[in-house]
This record gives C-alpha cells, sequence and structure tokens, in this order.
C-alpha cells in the first residue's frame, strides 16, 4: 500500500507534523523531490525539530527512511541533520539513499546566490540552497549522480568538463572567482565518504516491499501552487510537488498509490514571492502570524516571516484536485480560535467578473479577492478529540470549506501534537 502526503497550496501546510503521524504505521518513508530549501516542523517527544533533507518519519525506530531519485541532495546537510537528531537522543535512523540520486554542488549554492543577487529587485525569493542550478543542471545532464561517486575515472574527466562551463559564467557574467577541478574533486571525494553507508538500488528496494505488502509512505515538499507546471509559475520551485510525480522521484508504478492526503491550513500562509490573492496585511496579518504555527508562522529553513492570508477556496479547490487528492488533512484550525468572525475567500474577481477556477499567473496577477464572513466560536478548542464535541461554528467552519473545495475533509488537526488530531 503506498498513500502520498503533499501540501495543497504555497507550501508550509502542516505536511511535517501529518506525516509523522501517519509514519507509525508505516513501513517505509520515502522524500520523492525537492531538496533542503524548505523544511518540516516537527513536535514530537524527543523535541521540537525542523527538518529540511530527512523523511517525516525518521522518529520511528520501525521506520526505514529513504531519499529517493527525485531528491536534489545535499550530502552535508543530510549529514548534519542525521547528526543533529542523533545528538539530541533520537536513535540512529535506518536510511536510505538512491543510487541514482543527483547532488547539490557547492558550486550550485553560489551561483543560487549570484543570481538572487544579480536580479537584486526582481529576485524570485529563492532559499539561496542551490535547487534551481542544481535541476538545470540536472536536465541539462551535467549533474553528479550518486552513482559517479564511485566511478574514480570518470569523476577525474568530468571535474574538468563541468569547470570550463561554470567558470565562463563565473568570470564573466558574476565577475566571481573560477573553480579549480582539483577542489571538486576533493568535494566529491568528501561525499563520497560520507554517504557511501547509505546508498542503495531504491527502486528495486521499494519494489519488493511493495510486493511483501508493506505500508510506503511518499512525502512531499512544498505544495501544488509551487509546482513547475502547475503552480503560479514562473514563482515556482524548480521540482514537481505534485503526487503523481512520487511515481518517479521513488522509482514505483504510479498505479500502487493508492491514497493521497492533501494537507491544507485553516487560513493561508506562504514564504517567497508571487500571486497571494487572499493575503492579509498589517495588523490583522501580524496577529494572525504571532498566533500561528507553534511558535509563529516563520519559515522552517529561512526563518522568513511568512506572508499571511484567509482560507482562499479557490487556490485550495485547484490545489487539490491537480493533487488527485483522496483525503483533506486541515491543519492549526486551533490558531483561528481566537476571532469573532472569519473571512473566506470563496471566488476571485478578475477584469470585473467573478471565478471560482484558478487561473494562471498573468490573470491571477490581476485577481482580487471575494470574501464570504463566517461566525467564529472564540474559544480554544485544543484537547478536544471528537469531532462532535468541536464548538457548531467550528465544525460549520469545517463543513463550509470542505463542500467549497469538494474533497472530503477526513483529519483536523487541532494543536501541535501528535496527539492533537481529530479523525472525521
Amino acid at each position: 500500500m503506498v498513500e502520498a502526503v503533499v501540501g495543497a497550496n504555497w507550501g508550509d501546510e502542516g505536511k511535517g507534523k501529518i506525516t509523522d503521524m501517519l509514519a507509525e504505521k508505516a513501513d517505509i518513508i520515502v522524500r520523492f523531490q525537492g531538496g533542503a530549501n524548505a523544511g518540516h516542523t516537527i513536535v514530537n517527544n524527543y523535541g521540537k525539530f525542523a527538518l529540511h533533507t530527512l523523511p517525516s518519519g525518521v522518529f520511528y525506530d520501525h521506520t526505514t527512511s529513504i531519499i529517493g531519485n527525485g531528491v536534489a541532495l545535499n550530502v552535508p546537510v543530510l549529514f548534519n541533520e542525521i547528526k543533529s537528531i542523533v545528538d539530541r537522543g533520537v536513535p540512529m535512523p535506518k536510511i536510505l539513499v538512491s543510487d541514482r540520486a543527483q547532488m547539490v554542488m557547492s558550486y550550485h549554492i553560489l551561483f543560487d546566490q549570484c543570481e538572487e543577487e544579480r536580479l537584486a529587485g526582481k529576485s524570485f525569493g529563492s532559499t539561496k540552497s542551490g535547487i534551481a542550478p542544481f535541476y538545470s543542471d540536472k536536465y541539462a545532464k551535467i549533474g553528479f549522480q550518486v552513482s559517479e561517486l564511485f566511478d574514480e575515472e570518470l569523476l577525474k574527466e568530468k571535474v574538468v568538463r563541468i569547470c570550463e562551463l561554470k567558470n565562463v559564467m563565473l568570470e564573466h557574467l558574476y565577475h566571481k572567482p573560477a573553480i579549480k577541478p582539483e577542489a571538486l574533486l576533493e568535494e566529491l571525494h568528501s561525499y563520497k565518504e560520507m554517504i557511501a553507508p547509505y546508498v542503495c538500488d531504491v527502486s528495486s528496494y521499494l519494489y519488493e516491499a511493495i510486493k511483501e505488502g508493506k505500508t510506503v509512505l511518499l512525502e512531499g515538499q512544498l505544495g501544488s501552487l509551487k509546482d513547475p507546471d502547475h503552480g503560479i509559475y514562473p514563482m515556482v520551485t524548480s521540482s514537481s510537488t505534485l503526487a503523481a510525480y512520487g511515481a518517479i522521484g521513488a522509482g514505483i508504478p504510479p498505479y500502487e498509490i493508492k491514497k493521497i492526503v492533501t494537507v491544507s491550513k485553516a487560513y493561508s500562509s506562504a514564504v517567497g514571492a508571487g500571486a497571494f490573492v487572499s493575503e492579509i496585511f498589517g495588523e490583522k496579518a501580524d496577529e494572525l502570524r504571532k498566533r500561528g504555527g507553534d511558535g509563529g508562522e516563520f519559515g522552517a529553513t529561512t526563518g522568513r516571516p511568512r506572508r499571511m492570508g484567509w482560507f482562499d477556496c479557490v487556490a485550495s479547490r485547484y490545489g487539490c484536485r491537480i493533487q488527485g487528492t483522496t483525503d483533506v488533512a486541515f491543519t492549526v484550525l486551533d490558531v483561528l480560535s481566537y476571532l469573532k468572525e472569519i473571512p473566506v475567500c470563496i471566488g476571485y474577481e478578475i477584469d470585473g467578473e467573478v471565478t471560482t477556477d484558478f487561473p494562471t499567473t498573468a490573470k491571477l496577477e490581476k485577481a482580487k479577492p471575494v470574501w464570504k464572513k463566517l461566525p467564529g466560536w472564540n474559544c480554544d478548542i485544543r484537547g478536544i478529540r471528537k469531532y462532535e464535541e468541536l464548538p457548531e461554528n467550528c465544525r460549520k467552519y469545517v463543513e463550509f470549506i470542505e463542500e467549497q473545495i469538494g474533497f472530503p475533509i477526513t483529519m483536523v488537526s487541532n494543536g501541535p501534537g501528535r496527539e492533537d488530531i481529530i479523525y472525521r
């Protein structure tokens, strides 16, 4: 049985907690795309953690955590992350890394920083983790695959070729010092040393595991609206954030994915640039940001204050549809408990016409939100475990959203802890 946990919106939906929770009943958790450019915040018995590369199931001793071939693998970041959780008393997790995964090189991070600097005010709000340069190289067929670390002759020849290519841009576009092949070879040798114990043929491993009836959890990063094809292009990430890509990024057949849990917040938040129709500003945004998440709405990777907004039915319906949602996990409902009245965006007005369809970016930039105000419940709902015990207005809010998006909300999260979840 294969399940995927993915985001319905801009990322930041609370996927880490949902994966951590579902991982309790899973055998294998796979990260299938993206890199260390976004984080998952997890609160459990060991403490509070921000993971960037490790799958969110590493805290259980019965699980195997896998870095799939679709991931942008930053070897030192992975290595330091393993060390950081073990240092805090977490048992050493069982980790496998695909021999077909490609590696984020130091020059990818350098190019990312240089490009953001060059673009200045017109930048993409990158986390400067080297992700766009990494995927550019992957598709230009000049990336380094993990398996290549074990072929010394190939590496010696390739570093020379890569340096010739990269140094033209470094010197003439960015006016930075050139990279030396010897330094690059040394970097690759150090990666080989760190990663060697974990390397395996992940696709073959998963094929056997599925045949044996094991439960596999695919963990996505970011959300639908950051997908390079279906998101708010060009303010997107560089790898597909959709559950469908889980089949490719993990190396399994698409028909094996039986359940797609799409995570959506009870309000909206986003890190980075791009169209965000239901965005709010000023004191209202500050108040929501301060109360939001666990300890406030700030990026798990960057620490940047997230942009805040009310729930967007148009974006969320589209985000769930494009994921192929079977179940919606509705998170941080408890955060809205302070409000007497809760606005919800139910449509977009574009050039005088109201639509409930999510448009392409140029039209999206012109969209104005159409609001509907719902009565709040104005009391604390943390600690409630049964849906029927939630205040009436709270249930009405959940049911209104469910009707608007057209997908079943089967889980409601009302606090940061593992046990703060209501099944419907």
